[in-house]
């Protein structure tokens, strides 16, 4: 059921002993977001000793959220491999021989059981991935895609997609259907970018982030870490997004899990700490921002999952899987989360989600008001 939801205080549960603050979020947080940032800047909070860089993250994150909440969301591959794209770390893409077979679109109703299941296990966003360089040529598919949106969003859940490329006509089509939020990673930095992936620029990648954007969908936009980059390729993954005219809803990070039959199949496994410096720099330069701990989530111990959290992390995927990588399971997840006093969000709780809502929310709250008078009254 869809519930009315308006900024309001938030108070913590359980308190550090080294933070008095237990009052979260506050409005006026929201005017402290900068876009200014400079590189340097970035770099040096990066560079800052691990455990003040921690706590000053866990400070900030306080500011804007509730610490004790949680986003679960799950993500379903709806149309896997055959991609044309040649993105190094990818399964998907028909240039490579790898364990990921192509097959079609899925069909509307095995999405909807996903959903419905997803739903049942206490994920609040659900979302679809299709692995395709852009949607020219697929007005059939895209319309199957637009009634996937309408239905899971009918189900109060949030609804988000990756689809590749998008036209600003496109995305508006995809906001009329109720879709919450598009994802599409910048990856990494500019610089380091072309290392990585060559059929597809950084700028048309921005391109589609606008075009979403300007729609009034909500942004998700991160990157994946152990592609070879080094520090300054994270920091600038992060003044890249820092710079955007709105902040993302939301910063995936990913850990790079080596694929067979991809370039990148003999990378090493990017290291704890990078992974921590990299969730607490994303807190502190973008305070507002949910940031997703993503892909490579399943390799990290319940300690190491808790310092992620610790340093801002605010949002998992968890389920059976994620595109074509193994995910964490909801009962070991919503295990996990009681042991370290965490739960889940609510759907449409994040300020920033239910700002872009608007009336949607609304009418769909009143609609659901009227319709459970109509039941009491007829019971």
């Amino acid at each position: 059921m869809f519930r009315s939801v308006s900024v309001r205080s938030l108070y913590l549960k359980r308190t550090l002993a080294t933070h008095v603050t237990a009052t979260y979020p506050s409005q006026a947080n929201v005017s402290q977001t900068r876009h200014d940032w400079t590189k340097k800047e970035i770099q040096d909070i990066y560079d800052s000793p691990l455990l003040d860089l921690v706590f000053r993250a866990a400070s900030v994150h306080r500011q804007s959220h509730d610490p004790t909440k949680i986003q679960l969301c799950t993500l379903m591959n709806i149309k896997t491999g055959g991609c044309s794209e040649d993105c190094s770390y990818c399964s998907q893409s028909s240039r490579y021989s790898t364990p990921t077979q192509a097959s079609r679109l899925l069909d509307v109703e095995p999405v909807l059981e996903a959903a419905r299941k997803a739903k049942a296990n206490g994920s609040t966003r659900f979302c679809m991935g299709a692995a395709w360089r852009d949607l020219a040529g697929r007005k059939r598919g895209f319309q199957r895609i637009l009634e996937m949106v309408r239905e899971v969003r009918g189900m109060g859940m949030e609804v988000c997609t990756t689809l590749g490329m998008l036209s600003p006509e496109q995305a508006q089509q995809l906001k009329e259907a109720g879709l919450t939020a598009y994802n599409h990673n910048l990856d990494t930095s500019r610089e380091f970018y072309p290392e990585v992936i060559t059929t597809r620029s950084y700028d048309e990648r921005l391109d589609t982030i606008e075009a979403v954007r300007q729609a009034g969908i909500s942004v998700c936009s991160g990157g994946i870490l152990g592609l070879g980059e080094e520090d300054k390729d994270r920091v600038g993954l992060i003044w890249e997004v820092s710079s955007m005219p709105e902040h993302p809803e939301s910063f995936p990070v990913n850990a790079l899990v080596p694929i067979p039959g991809t370039p990148l199949e003999g990378n090493e496994p990017v290291s704890h700490h990078t992974l921590v410096r990299t969730i607490a720099t994303a807190r502190i330069v973008l305070p507002t921002t949910i940031i997703r701990l993503a892909a490579g989530r399943n390799t990290l111990s319940e300690s190491e999952q808790a310092m992620c959290f610790m340093a801002g992390a605010n949002a998992v995927f968890t389920g059976e899987q994620m595109l074509t990588t193994p995910c964490s399971p909801w009962d070991e997840d919503k295990a996990m989360m009681g042991r370290w006093g965490l739960e889940g969000m609510r759907s449409f709780e994040q300020v920033n989600v239910a700002r872009k809502e608007g009336s949607r929310l609304i009418e769909q709250a009143s609609f659901e008001a009227t319709k459970e008078a109509k039941l009491t009254a007829s019971a």
